[in-house]
């Protein structure tokens, strides 16, 4: 039950970021989806460094907020794929082809520094306590 909480939490807090990120930075169905190529690179960069840095000493509970609920409701491939073919629709292939490409590479890159960045020992992480599990 403690699992469904944090990820039922983690979702409220990830979904309002994105939107929040939406509005900062809109966009018409045919332009360039700017805000979500964002919110999915800092995603992919931010789960890979909680992977590498915190899921070593983290409670399953802590996981499954972070994981699942915060960065699955900030990140979304759903918005990705509507974004190409929205841009394909509206005879924008390149655009869109570009924006696919952009998103996979960058996206993976991202997550291999986050992984990287998660890893590097240059402070040590505290061991979080067993009880809050």
């Amino acid at each position: 039950m403690r699992e469904l909480a944090a990820v039922v939490v983690g979702g409220l807090v990830g979904t309002g970021l994105r939107l929040g990120l939406d509005e900062l930075v809109p966009h018409r169905v045919d332009e360039f989806p700017v805000s979500t190529l964002v919110i999915n690179l800092v995603g992919a960069f931010v789960l890979g460094f909680l992977v590498a840095r915190i899921w070593p000493v983290a409670p399953t509970w802590m996981k499954s907020g972070l994981g699942a609920g915060l960065m699955g409701s900030f990140t979304t491939f759903s918005a990705l794929a509507l974004g190409v073919v929205s841009l394909s629709e509206s005879g924008r292939l390149l655009t869109a082809v570009a924006y696919l490409v952009v998103t996979l590479v960058a996206g993976l890159a991202a997550a291999f520094f986050g992984i990287t960045l998660g890893r590097s020992r240059t402070r040590e992480v505290p061991e979080i306590d067993e009880v809050t599990e």
